[in-house]
């Protein structure tokens, strides 16, 4: 694995551990001031708006955690991509409920500092269909 991979690695992580406790200022730094987030469909554009958005769908009392696996990163210069497994777990009466999981999507930068989120196209995975015959 090469650095790059690593430092990408780490941002995956950090925006997971960063959300989940709450420290949305350097969790929004995690982004570039002009990245995009694509949630079930809604656009949210900018750093700000980003973090904004997720401020108001993630307050206390309804975070949880998130967890991530199997992640392939694609690093080519100063650009990456990486896809990433998730689930969301939030505390419930009858213990740990899984909430969400999917697939994050991501396209990421190198600025002078560190790995950033371009866009992140979060994915849900969605409940199968029941077959004709029950």
């Amino acid at each position: 694995m090469t650095e790059d991979q690593d430092q990408i690695r780490r941002t995956l992580a950090e925006y997971c551990q960063l959300l989940d406790d709450g420290r949305f200022e350097q969790w929004a730094d995690l982004f570039t001031e002009d990245a995009r987030l694509v949630l079930l469909g809604r656009v949210t554009t900018g750093r700000d708006a980003i973090r904004d958005y997720m401020m108001g769908v993630q307050p206390d009392g309804s975070r949880g955690l998130h967890m991530t696996a199997n992640s392939l990163v694609d690093a080519d210069g100063d650009s990456a991509t990486a896809t990433t497994d998730y689930m969301f777990v939030r505390p419930s009466g009858g213990g740990p409920a899984i909430i969400a999981a999917g697939h994050y999507h991501d396209r990421l930068v190198r600025d002078r500092t560190r790995w950033r989120f371009s866009e992140r196209e979060i994915t849900m995975l969605a409940a199968p269909e029941k077959s004709a015959d029950g």
